[in-house]
């Protein structure tokens, strides 16, 4: 276990330099002057904000000092927001990305599964059709469809939930975007659950403990659960890395204070501070994810555990 540990840290770090190395040049090659705002600056004005931001050196001279203030826990100031810190525009407004990724997840979570195992379980019959036909129409339709859908029919018609807003005090806020994003991701999990449960079904013990009587729902919850659910966990952490990070389309439907407006901007911009920071944060966050699914999929599988 510690020699897997180990070699993940070692994998993140190298695919965390990666990652900072080919964003920051893909941001320099973008055309334009990230400190050239709507009205025209006198020259040497622009010289002296050059020579602050340090434009004045080589790519690769900025690249290096940037990279230095990174490590050392500094990412820098918004070109974009008068010289605002990076760190506080993420803090701000991260908290409220995680909130919605969390909530969605749980709800992806709480539909996926239990749909794929009860689809598992009544194999080609009327609810496994059903709730099949359900969640392919929910992977081909993109958030930035079924999230006007819901606001229309849900928040405007039926007035069931604000159509638009985000209040971290008010849970009612909450339920549109993150069950837009949610339904996306129970439609994969109650697939992948489905597919792993069905294999886990065919095995020879399941066979054994129906040929001894026993009922039904404790070999599907007590023999089948535990594996049946092995793609389904292997797929949850990626997923919850890419709700968090790919809420941009929600937060601008619903109209979420979140880091993706921030995101975004920065991109339209050329703001490489912010662009840096958030692309670094959403690349941690997948790597801690991958991370750990890797974890849950050893404890779940015994030959992954002896392999270790």
């Amino acid at each position: 276990m510690l020699k897997v540990i180990l070699s993940r840290l070692f994998q993140s770090i190298l695919v965390m330099f990666v990652l900072y190395t080919i964003t920051f040049f893909l941001v320099k090659a973008l055309p334009g002057n990230p400190l050239q705002g709507d009205k025209a600056m006198p020259p040497h004005i622009m010289a002296k904000r050059e020579a602050y931001y340090g434009f004045d050196q080589s790519p690769l001279e900025q690249y290096t000092r940037q990279l230095s203030k990174f490590l050392q826990g500094d990412p820098g100031f918004s070109f974009r927001l008068e010289g605002r810190p990076v760190a506080e525009i993420i803090g701000q407004a991260f908290p409220v990305s995680l909130q919605l990724g969390v909530i969605a997840m749980t709800i992806a979570v709480s539909i996926g599964i239990p749909a794929g195992c009860i689809a598992a379980a009544r194999k080609n019959g009327l609810l496994d059709t059903l709730s099949m036909s359900i969640a392919m129409i929910g992977i081909c339709l993109p958030s930035f469809v079924t999230g006007p859908i819901l606001a229309e029919w849900l928040g405007r018609a039926l007035k069931l939930a604000p159509a638009y807003g985000w209040d971290p005090a008010k849970p009612a806020t909450w339920f549109l975007p993150a069950l837009t994003l949610g339904l996306a991701y129970a439609a994969y999990l109650s697939r992948l659950t489905r597919a792993g449960m069905l294999e886990t079904l065919s095995q020879d013990f399941v066979r054994t403990a129906r040929a001894k009587g026993v009922p039904g729902w404790r070999i599907l919850v007590r023999h089948c659960l535990r594996g049946g659910l092995i793609p389904a966990v292997a797929y949850i952490g990626p997923a919850f890395a890419g709700i968090v990070s790919g809420s941009l389309v929600i937060e601008s439907v619903f109209q979420i204070p979140g880091l993706g407006r921030h995101f975004i901007k920065s991109i339209e911009t050329r703001d490489t501070p912010v662009i840096l920071g958030v692309t670094m944060l959403y690349g941690a966050l997948v790597i801690t994810a991958n991370f750990l699914t890797d974890l849950a999929g050893i404890w779940l599988n015994p030959r992954l555990r002896k392999a270790a």
